[in-house]
């Protein structure tokens, strides 16, 4: 298995930042052992005016992500060490990906 770069600092910040001005799809292995992908953001325009976050949720951990996810219109969270790839819209044509795991 390859090193998860959400592992450091820089890869968790790397992941916020394109969060906050992307559309990712987030692979990753849930607490059940399932996989999901989610087409999640940050992006303030896309966050409903009701699903804004008010400083009022839930204390912060270094090793899980809220965000917010587009399908469910919920916020929802993963925990970094459980992304297997991320991937995201480039130019509207291609996708690139960003794939975690050996022989995936």
């Amino acid at each position: 298995m390859k090193k998860n770069p959400f592992d450091e600092k820089y890869g968790r910040k790397w992941l916020n930042d394109i969060l906050r001005s992307d559309i990712l799809i987030v692979n990753f292995e849930k607490k059940d052992g399932t996989l999901r992908d989610m087409h999640c953001t940050l992006m303030e325009s896309k966050i409903p005016d009701d699903k804004k976050p008010n400083g009022l949720g839930k204390a912060k951990s270094d090793d899980v992500l809220p965000v917010f996810d587009l399908e469910k219109q919920e916020w929802r969270s993963f925990r970094f060490d459980s992304i297997r790839s991320v991937t995201w819209n480039v130019d509207n044509y291609d996708y690139s990906k960003v794939d975690f795991q050996e022989g995936m």
